[in-house]
C-alpha cells in the first residue's frame, strides 16, 4: 500500500525529531498548557546553562593542555547538545521561547575551567533535583529528572578531572 502525504500527516511528529523530515504543520502548544513561573524559569536557566556548557566545552576541547580536560570538554559538548535539543523540543511543545547562546568569553586555564565546572554542576544538580521533585508540569519534571542523572554523572567526572589538574 502506498503511503500518502495525508496519511503521514494524521500522526503528529515525535518529540525526538525522528519524523522531522515529514512535512506537516508544527505541533501546536498544548491546549490550555499553563506552565508555572518556576517551570518556565527552570527551562530558561537550563537552556542558558546548557548552551554555555557546549560553548565552554568547545573551548576546553580546543585550548586545554591536559588530555583529561579536553576529553571532559568534548563530553560536555556531546551530552549538553543532546539535552539542549530535547529541551528545545519540549519548549516548542509548551510554547516557551528559550534564549539564544552567549559567548563564554576568553579561555583562562584548565584549572579555572574545571573549578567552574565543579561549581556549575553542583548548582545545576540542585536546580534539576528541585524541579524534578517540585515542578508542576509532568514533561518538564521528567526532563529535569533525566537531566539530574546526567548532571550528577558530570559532577562526579568534573571532580575526578579537577583532581588531575594543577
Amino acid at each position: 500500500m502506498a503511503t500518502t502525504s495525508s496519511a503521514l500527516n494524521q500522526f503528529p511528529p515525535l518529540r525526538t525529531g525522528a519524523n522531522s523530515d515529514v512535512k506537516s504543520s508544527p505541533a501546536p502548544a498544548k491546549a490550555g498548557s499553563k506552565l508555572s513561573a518556576a517551570d518556565k524559569t527552570f527551562m530558561m536557566n537550563a537552556a542558558k546553562g546548557g548552551m554555555m556548557e557546549v560553548e565552554l566545552g568547545k573551548q576546553a576541547a580546543q585550548n586545554a593542555q591536559n588530555a583529561d580536560v579536553k576529553k571532559f570538554g568534548n563530553r560536555m559538548v556531546t551530552d549538553h547538545s543532546k539535552a539542549n535539543s530535547e529541551l528545545m523540543a519540549l519548549a516548542k511543545e509548551e510554547g516557551v521561547a528559550l534564549p539564544g547562546a552567549k559567548s563564554p568569553g576568553k579561555w583562562k586555564s584548565d584549572k579555572a575551567y574545571m573549578d567552574d565546572m565543579v561549581k556549575d554542576h553542583q548548582a545545576d544538580l540542585a536546580e534539576f533535583q528541585k524541579e524534578a521533585q517540585s515542578g508542576t508540569d509532568p514533561d518538564v519534571k521528567a526532563f529535569a529528572a533525566k537531566g539530574a542523572k546526567m548532571v550528577s554523572a558530570h559532577l562526579k567526572l568534573a571532580e575526578e578531572t579537577q583532581a588531575k589538574v594543577k
